[in-house]
């Protein structure tokens, strides 16, 4: 949308400056500098080279962990936000994708940069079997099909594979190595996930402006249009499934040797849920969609509702003294999130991302923004 609107005065002189992601000077150097941004951060923490104490170090964790995330529900939006294909088991695509990394690396001795790109295809590839469905169903139907994904593949990881996931057990994942380099520390993992996931937010964008992309939209907005135009309407299914398969399983192995120690109960139904209602609230459809909604979420339930619950534990059991107090604190952050997201989605249901390209536009067009 914004990208498409020039300041009044600004004019395209070559084709390159048409086709260019970043259309304006102001564009540019808004992009480069929030990325020198993120990668000055872990220097100005007590834990950097310097021993500065300008921002906390849990920062470094939070930012990653919303990166992997984000990965993987920018994988979601090209499934759901561009192609129309609702997907439940993206946290199962996940975890698919941080246990062979996880089985790689500890059986082959191979560096980071062979195990990530291994993993991802493999991830794609199971996600094209659970993407074959969407030949004869779709909508309500196809989500309960890609919700069978979500059951069978923790189940298959905790009972067949056991030998080689140790079941319920937590895996060891070994240490991340960058040729020959170890990168465990959290600080050094941060300059790989960081610029990984610029990169592939720059792919998926791009990836809309091919003729793939534009398939994937006609195919959402009209599948029988589209077949009648002359598109493979079941192909361009499978491509988004694989696409959407290949950046779960990127964030599960960014994820496991982030973490070090892979749980098959950090990838049941409850983060599908989540990574569903992250694309919605940052707006399906939209590159920036996932940074939105992964953000959004990830303070909300980090935050703010921390914060609110501190308060409402000793309010509510004076209003409600009929409930238990353990019933109310263990029921109040789930009604909080539940409340958030239902309010959020009344006031903007279109999504942040939404929002954020309206004031951009205005912004250019001033001072006609009406």
């Amino acid at each position: 949308m914004a990208a498409n609107i020039r300041p009044a005065g600004v004019f395209d002189t070559q084709y390159e400056q048409d086709i260019s992601l970043n259309r304006t000077r102001s564009d540019k150097w808004w992009t480069y500098g929030v990325f020198a941004a993120l990668l000055l951060i872990p220097l100005l923490t007590v834990d950097g080279p310097l021993g500065l104490s300008i921002i906390p170090s849990f920062w470094i964790g939070l930012i990653v962990r919303i990166a992997i995330y984000a990965i993987a529900v920018q994988g979601l939006n090209i499934l759901m936000g561009y192609t129309g294909q609702i997907s439940l088991g993206h946290a199962a695509f996940m975890g698919v994708g941080a246990y062979s990394a996880a089985l790689i690396a500890r059986n082959f001795d191979l560096p980071f940069w062979i195990v990530v790109p291994l993993a991802a295809m493999f991830t794609g590839l199971v996600g094209l079997l659970f993407g074959l469905p969407s030949l004869r169903v779709k909508g309500f139907y196809l989500a309960m099909a890609t919700l069978a994904a979500q059951f069978i593949i923790p189940w298959v990881l905790r009972y067949p594979l056991e030998p080689l996931t140790n079941g319920s057990r937590p895996l060891e994942v070994p240490d991340p190595t960058f040729f020959g380099i170890s990168f465990a520390p959290q600080a050094a993992m941060y300059y790989i996930i960081i610029p990984l996931a610029v990169l592939l937010f720059l792919a998926a964008r791009n990836i809309i402006r091919t003729r793939i992309g534009r398939a994937f939209i006609s195919v959402r907005d009209n599948d029988l249009a589209a077949e009648l135009l002359g598109i493979n309407v079941f192909s361009y299914k499978l491509q988004a499934f694989f696409l959407s398969s290949l950046y779960a399983g990127i964030a599960g192995a960014l994820w496991a040797f982030d973490t070090q120690s892979l749980s098959i109960d950090k990838f049941q139904l409850n983060l599908s849920i989540e990574f569903l209602a992250m694309l919605v609230i940052g707006g399906a459809g939209f590159p920036l969609g996932a940074i939105f909604g992964v953000t959004f979420v990830n303070l909300l339930s980090q935050y703010i509702i921390p914060s609110l619950s501190t308060t409402l534990k000793v309010i509510l059991p004076v209003l409600l003294p009929f409930i238990g107090i353990a019933n109310i604190e263990a029921a109040l952050s789930p009604i909080l999130f539940g409340l958030a997201i239902a309010i959020f989605l009344v006031i903007e249901p279109r999504g942040i991302a939404y929002r954020w390209e309206i004031l951009k536009i205005a912004w250019k067009i001033r001072p006609y923004s009406y």
